[in-house]
């Protein structure tokens, strides 16, 4: 039955009360993790319904699963997801008023719309979390908590803001709204609050979810090996292969962010092994091949991603792949697909400034990057919509003001601890085009130190840019590398200090079960040796700048 069939029989009561303005049908939100999806969804089927009919259990089989997953705040499997849907729908045909159901079923729209790439989830998620505010406007924080979720699918981090803190408000105790002000938080650039409410979390509960959770905040203040020991931890006491499989996956992205490529495609694979649905593991396989030098593997993997989870990130990465390969037309084809992939979630909710500015940046107009960009920055003013404002300034001509933009991406006191390579890349460019070698030299150096293969266009131009700049001058080693108190380019790429945040929480296996093993990280495999004449496939770990096509690239579509 659908939703609008079923609203039908919903009597509207009082005016519902909203703690800002009311969500359009064309509200803005955010990609939230699939976890925290989960951790929402259980804590509205973890509450008793308060009589004999409302909130009744699913039925036993493929929605039991997947309520019981949700419960315990853990990610189901897709199959599962669509059975509790179909079992919440059947019953609120029956019973038309039971609000908690209602925010059941529209947390679990959420989540299948984010696991799915859906968007067209996000309106039934919309109305169905409505009806259950209507139905009792007085302390629903199951309601709020969705739209919460639900705004940060849609990329409106302030309107998830305010529905996260009204809920806080209503039950400070409730832990399952902290995970979704954590992202909030982050993605508004409020640093501080993401430490408040990371704590807060620690304290009220722990587990796999809590784990998984910091090791992402750990991850974005720089503190790689705390990140990593979180997420294998978080990985080894995870309840559900779904749930495995995203903690593999977030370990995978921070080896692949280290330069680790190796290392990188191997917790992607595991993720895929134990998740097959795990698309952003396909997609991070694709990323991680690509560096290695095996184009033809990493466009087949971009393309399986692509025609069931159709994200429009994932078709710029391939878009790029086939830019650095030479084929022209079939990124254009890639970039096309992005704006008609982002159109269609827009009717839907959706707000992709920050990818569109990306994309105008690099493969359009740069001048409407910049206009689209200065935008989102007075929404989300994150460290990377500093960097991608930063960059479309720079790419429009105007490198006086990137540099402030590309200052504050990196700068630690507004967050910008993540050395990622890309966004270092782009401040040194900048840098350079400004004459400003010493401090130009050290960050594409330390860009290209982090990850050499950063980017399939970029990384090139980035080495090609730093043999330009040359050695330093022998003598002024502060001017030359852009410091006042170095002697030398540093050897690692810094990290925040510890102390400011709250501490990693300790692992807690469930009762009556032994301590889980983490999962070790993988050894890098042997190089293999180089053959005569091979595809991608089997070249060597360490790509070459642009491969040539008639032995080591593959033929785009239709060719």
């Amino acid at each position: 039955m659908k939703t609008e069939e079923i609203e039908a029989e919903a009597q509207t009561p009082a005016t519902v009360p909203e703690p800002g303005r009311r969500l359009s049908p064309l509200a803005k939100g955010a990609l939230v993790s699939a976890v925290t999806g989960s951790v929402v969804l259980g804590s509205i089927l973890l509450v008793p319904p308060s009589s004999p009919e409302r909130g009744a259990a699913p039925a036993p089989g493929s929605a039991g699963r997947a309520a019981n997953a949700a419960v315990a705040g853990v990610e189901a499997s897709l199959p599962d997801l669509a059975a509790l849907i179909r079992d919440r729908e059947a019953y609120l045909r029956a019973h038309p008023r039971d609000d908690r159901s209602w925010a059941a079923l529209g947390a679990a729209y959420v989540e299948q719309g984010q696991r799915t790439a859906d968007s067209v989830f996000y309106p039934k998620a919309e109305r169905a979390l409505r009806i259950s505010l209507q139905l009792r406007s007085a302390g629903n924080v199951d309601a709020m908590d969705g739209l919460a979720a639900l705004a940060n699918a849609r990329h409106d981090y302030r309107t998830a803001k305010k529905w996260g803190e009204a809920s806080v408000k209503l039950a400070p105790k409730r832990w399952t709204t902290y995970p979704l002000l954590i992202e909030t938080y982050g993605r508004l650039g409020d640093y501080k609050a993401v430490d408040r409410a990371l704590g807060t979390l620690t304290k009220l509960h722990s587990g796999a979810v809590v784990m998984a959770r910091a090791g992402q905040v750990y991850q974005d203040h720089g503190w790689r090996d705390d990140a990593l020991a979180s997420l294998t931890d978080a990985a080894a006491l995870a309840s559900t292969p779904s749930e495995r499989a995203a903690c593999l996956h977030r370990a995978g992205e921070l080896m692949w962010e280290r330069g680790q490529s190796a290392q990188a495609l191997n917790y992607f694979s595991q993720a895929l092994a134990a998740d097959p649905d795990n698309d952003a593991s396909l997609a991070g396989k694709g990323r991680a091949l690509a560096s290695l030098g095996r184009t033809t593997e990493a466009v087949q993997a971009y393309r399986s991603v692509l025609a069931t989870r159709p994200r429009p990130e994932y078709a710029l990465e391939l878009g790029e792949l086939y830019e650095s390969l030479g084929f022209g037309d079939a990124a254009k084809a890639e970039y096309d697909l992005l704006r008609k992939r982002v159109g269609a979630d827009g009717v839907n909710g959706v707000d992709d400034s920050l990818l569109l500015g990306r994309l105008e940046a690099d493969h359009g107009n740069p001048r409407s990057a910049v206009t689209r960009l200065r935008a989102e920055w007075g929404r989300a003013p994150s460290v990377q919509t500093a960097d991608a404002l930063g960059w479309a300034l720079h790419k429009a001509g105007n490198d006086k003001e990137a540099l402030k933009y590309a200052q504050r991406a990196t700068d630690p006191e507004h967050g910008g601890t993540v050395r990622s390579a890309l966004i270092v890349y782009h401040r040194g460019e900048v840098e350079r085009q400004l004459k400003m070698d010493g401090p130009a030299r050290r960050h594409i150096g330390e860009a290209l130190r982090i990850n050499p293969a950063f980017s399939p266009l970029l990384s090139p131009l980035a080495k090609k840019a730093l043999a330009a700049l040359g050695d330093p001058p022998v003598g002024e080693p502060g001017k030359a590398w852009g410091t006042k108190a170095s002697t030398a380019p540093p050897s690692k790429p810094h990290a925040a200090p510890r102390s400011p945040a709250p501490e990693r929480p300790a692992s807690r296996p469930p009762a009556n079960e032994s301590p889980a093993v983490r999962p070790t990280a993988p050894a890098a495999p042997p190089k293999p040796a180089p053959p005569a004449a091979t595809p991608p496939a089997q070249a060597p770990a360490k790509p070459s700048p642009r491969p040539t096509p008639q032995t080591q690239t593959p033929k785009p579509p239709g060719a």
